[in-house]
């Protein structure tokens, strides 16, 4: 199948969204550095990355385990950078030959943060999962950006402290 016409395909399938989103007590600058900081990313994502620079158009990769014809990178492009405000990326992985794990993904994260009276509200949409084909990604992912948002939540804390005069 060509890539155009997987293009159609997949807009014609239904797809499907992850969302998880809190408040936490601190300064959007301080969560928009952990978010956009490549060895901080690394520590909460609990993955290796390469290239990763907070600019529009970069292209930087994770990498996960491989499954079947998939070499588990996940290949991703910076869309969208709008400082202490959004941050949004493609997160493309995956094998044509897989089904379940390690299935074609291409999908795109998008990252809100909103200054709110007790701090800032943090928003995480992992948007365009086409179901049936990604459920193992969708399910396993939607469990697990529900850490990764309190370990950014911990590491954010942990900056906050750094920043504090002694």
């Amino acid at each position: 199948m060509s890539t155009e016409a997987r293009k159609l395909e997949t807009h014609a399938l239904d797809t499907h969204d992850i969302v998880v989103e809190d408040v936490f007590p601190h300064a959007p600058s301080t969560i928009w550095k952990v978010l956009t900081t490549g060895a901080l990313i690394s520590r909460w994502l609990k993955m290796p990355m390469a290239g990763f620079e907070p600019v529009v158009g970069n292209r930087f990769t994770y990498k996960t385990t491989p499954a079947g014809g998939w070499d588990g990178t996940i290949n991703c492009e910076v869309l969208e950078v709008v400082e202490n405000r959004r941050f949004v990326h493609s997160w493309k992985g995956g094998h044509e030959s897989n089904v379940g794990y390690g299935a074609p993904l291409d999908t795109v994260v998008t990252w809100t943060l909103a200054p709110v009276e007790a701090g800032t509200r943090l928003r995480l949409v992992h948007s365009g999962f086409v179901l049936p084909r990604n459920e193992t990604a969708f399910t396993g992912m939607g469990n697990g950006w529900k850490q990764v948002v309190k370990t950014i939540d911990a590491l954010s804390a942990e900056e906050t402290a750094l920043r504090k005069p002694h």
